[in-house]
């Protein structure tokens, strides 16, 4: 093993870890309580700095943990390093091809696991699709992404779903902080990292108006960003126009946008029809899990002529007209490929939200828990946002007992 990767592992992730107060607490409770001694977690995140703490805390409670990359473009290699040297079986690499990342996902399984964190549904998938000879041996397991829990809620509707799992992305502090500051933040971060572009005076078209679509178009509107929201949800595009956007279909964003995100959990929302028809320059970004939003097969067709890497996480594409189409982070993740995924603080809650619930499922699971999708504790959610608080020094008004009585009583009037 390398021990300078390892070493600025280390350093990566004692920098992320300052900024993670509420997760290094769980982490000592953790460490002294041990509740989760001798529990196999086999997990598909993607394996960043803010990753390896919540691994730590995992690993301090006592699990033993196999982990692969949920997104092979995210993996920081000197992380991958720290935790090796830490005693965490890691299976991920930067940069590996797809079937490199379905063969650790497989070898992240091997550990045989009584609980899974997924991050995308692969590794739920995989394990009731091509491991089911485990499926037995699986308590329960969290998934953190809004795509994610779609595919569980469908495989829960057509009672394929084995065991159970915690929609620790449907927590009001996930949605809220994770998906809407953390996703917003760092998803224009990367596009101005990988183009250096002046997003002032720009049209910014953002397809999904979700917890994540609401974040990047805040933040493309604060940075001077003319914003157009493309919707197929009434309410949500009704929602968008009252707070002041611009909300029309794809066909017609497509003429006029400068930058697309895409943020749907759905594929196909950038088409060949709109492809065709986008500015010269114009410049195609996806913060959707997987990179299915934008038809990079339709771009590939529509090419004359690709150049790759003109600057870091962006390839040219030129049709036949002369017009060029900037692909970021070859349609993966750009928060995660082109920047550093959500800052650290950020992700403080949603995996301090994660290892509790871990500690939830294993106390629960012998209750008799059925396969399903469950939403996390709202004592759970409580907790961590009340740790962020103080953590931070705020402090906020305790209900009286008057109050108590007002809010439980039905009889009480005008």
């Amino acid at each position: 093993m390398d021990s300078a990767l390892v070493e600025s592992g280390e350093r990566r992730i004692g920098w992320a870890a300052r900024a993670m107060p509420v997760l290094t607490a769980i982490g000592a409770r953790f460490a002294a309580e041990r509740p989760l001694e001798g529990l196999r977690v086999a997990a598909c995140l993607h394996v960043t700095a803010e990753t390896a703490v919540l691994m730590g805390a995992l690993k301090a409670g006592g699990a033993e943990i196999a982990l692969a990359a949920s997104n092979p473009l995210s993996t920081q290699d000197d992380v991958a390093a720290a935790l090796a040297d830490y005693g965490i079986a890691v299976h991920a690499r930067a940069g590996v091809d797809r079937d490199a990342y379905y063969r650790h996902i497989h070898q992240a399984l091997d550990i045989a696991p009584a609980v899974v964190l997924d991050d995308g549904c692969d590794l739920v998938n995989i394990l009731h699709t091509e491991r089911t000879e485990l499926l037995d041996g699986v308590l329960g397991g969290c998934e953190e992404t809004t795509t994610g829990i779609i595919r569980l809620r469908q495989m829960a509707a057509e009672e394929a779903l084995r065991f159970p799992m915690v929609a620790v992305n449907d927590t009001r502090t996930k949605r809220m902080f994770d998906n809407r500051y953390g996703t917003g933040q760092s998803t224009v971060d990367g596009i101005m990292r990988a183009t250096n572009t002046l997003l002032a005076g720009k049209t910014v078209v953002v397809a999904g108006f979700g917890y994540c679509g609401r974040g990047v178009a805040e933040r493309a509107r604060g940075l001077g960003a003319r914003v157009v929201v493309t919707e197929i949800d009434p309410v949500k595009a009704l929602d968008a126009s009252l707070q002041g956007y611009d909300v029309r279909p794809m066909a017609g964003a497509a003429r006029e946008g400068d930058v697309f995100v895409t943020v749907t959990g759905n594929r196909d929302v950038i088409r060949g029809e709109h492809l065709a028809v986008m500015k010269d320059g114009a410049i195609l970004a996806n913060a959707g899990h997987f990179d299915v939003e934008i038809d990079v097969r339709a771009l590939d067709e529509l090419a004359q002529a690709v150049h790759r890497g003109v600057r870091p996480n962006t390839d040219e594409y030129v049709l036949a007209d002369g017009r060029r189409l900037l692909l970021l982070a070859e349609g993966r993740l750009v928060n995660l490929t082109a920047a550093e995924g959500h800052p650290a603080a950020v992700m403080d809650m949603s995996f301090s939200a994660q290892a509790l619930a871990v500690a939830w499922l294993v106390r629960e699971r012998p209750s008799g828990l059925e396969p399903g999708v469950y939403d996390v504790p709202e004592e759970v959610d409580v907790e961590v946002a009340r740790l962020k608080l103080a953590a931070a020094g705020i402090e906020v008004d305790d209900l009286t007992p008057e109050q108590e009585r007002y809010l439980h009583s039905w009889r009480a009037g005008s």
